[in-house]
């Protein structure tokens, strides 16, 4: 949205300036019409995500069985797609946004969290806490990518900047990261009992009892070693895939962070996250989350109104427009500069201290 309107003259009254906040805040109002879910269309998005991969599934076992191991690793890579778009379903679900009815969603999204191995109450809820708190420096911590400062990072011992660098390397942001956080890590929702009570637990029990009756039925059917052999590579594929999307729309060089006397949290949604505006069937197969800004001022747009958004509001495109080339630079920012007010990598800091 622009704000150009005719200059005034020496005798009109200016205007009062519009600032960054107010005009976030007026988008999230314009945003709020595009809110309502087709429950006819949810359901043929759910039915064409769900059916292809439980298809490519078998078929990955198949190629195992009768062909070779390495037809089943290429049959993987878009079986993991499609587990993709099923946790960006679920991803929907959590925000009350793909049907219309919140029990709908929060059953369907149990549902799905089966096969994601993602408990869907305990998600639900660091999820919005990362929509809470998301470019807020003083509420890191639940729901979002470490990231210190530069003066937190200076702060710390020889180990400690170890640690971080360690953490920060994309084999262990995107390759054991990712295995660690689906596998080990959601099988325990730790941290949640003060704040939400029984439910994340009951949530997670549930869903790793059904994850275990479904795989100990599969196992049954082919064996212990054709389950791991199909279903590791389909998992850890769409797990690391999920991180990187995750990553990319918060972490690139124009996000913003503020401390929480200055933040706001309708500017941080639409300056803080990205428009990762990939080719069309990465834009299908990750059910449009690269429309990150819009999808942070308001969560209740479902994913298959996001392109409509950006089609009646065109202006909205090029705030913290990504492509799929630039998102790769992305890697090497590491680190929030306080005084400059961007993300920065760890060599343009030791370039920075000579």
């Amino acid at each position: 949205m622009t704000h150009t309107d005719a200059l005034p003259t020496a005798d009109a009254p200016r205007a009062p300036a519009v600032s960054a906040a107010d005009d976030a805040r007026n988008w999230t109002r314009i945003l709020n019409r595009y809110r309502e879910p087709s429950g006819a269309r949810s359901l043929i998005e759910l039915a064409i995500t769900l059916l292809p991969l439980a298809a490519l599934w078998l078929a990955t076992w198949a190629a195992l069985h009768f062909v070779g191991y390495w037809l089943a690793l290429l049959i993987a890579v878009p079986a993991a797609g499609f587990l993709v778009r099923l946790f960006m379903i679920q991803h929907d679900c959590g925000h009350g946004a793909f049907f219309p009815h919140k029990p709908t969603n929060d059953w369907i999204g149990r549902g799905i969290g089966v096969l994601t191995m993602t408990p869907y109450d305990f998600w639900r809820r660091t999820h919005s806490m990362h929509h809470a708190t998301s470019g807020n420096l003083d509420r890191r911590g639940m729901g979002d990518i470490d990231t210190l400062t530069v003066r937190e990072y200076l702060s710390r011992s020889i180990w400690g900047r170890l640690q971080y660098r360690l953490y920060r390397h994309p084999l262990v942001m995107f390759g054991f990261g990712p295995a660690y956080l689906f596998l080990l890590q959601h099988r325990l929702p730790v941290g949640l009992m003060r704040g939400a009570g029984w439910l994340p637990w009951i949530s997670t029990m549930a869903t790793n009892a059904a994850m275990a009756l479904i795989a100990a039925v599969l196992i049954w059917f082919i064996g212990l070693q054709a389950f791991l052999l199909v279903h590791l590579p389909i998992i850890l594929i769409a797990a690391s895939l999920g991180v990187w999307l995750f990553y990319v729309q918060h972490q690139f060089e124009e996000t913003s962070w503020h401390d929480d006397t200055n933040w706001d949290l309708h500017d941080a949604a639409l300056h803080g996250s990205s428009h990762y505006d990939l080719p069309v069937v990465l834009r299908w197969f990750t059910a449009n989350i690269g429309i990150h800004h819009v999808h942070h001022l308001c969560s209740r747009i479902p994913y298959y109104r996001l392109p409509r958004v950006l089609r009646d509001h065109p202006e909205l495109a090029g705030i913290g427009r990504l492509t799929l080339m630039q998102s790769l630079a992305c890697v090497r920012l590491t680190l929030w500069d306080e005084d400059r007010k961007r993300l920065v990598s760890f060599r343009e800091l030791e370039r920075a201290r000579v």
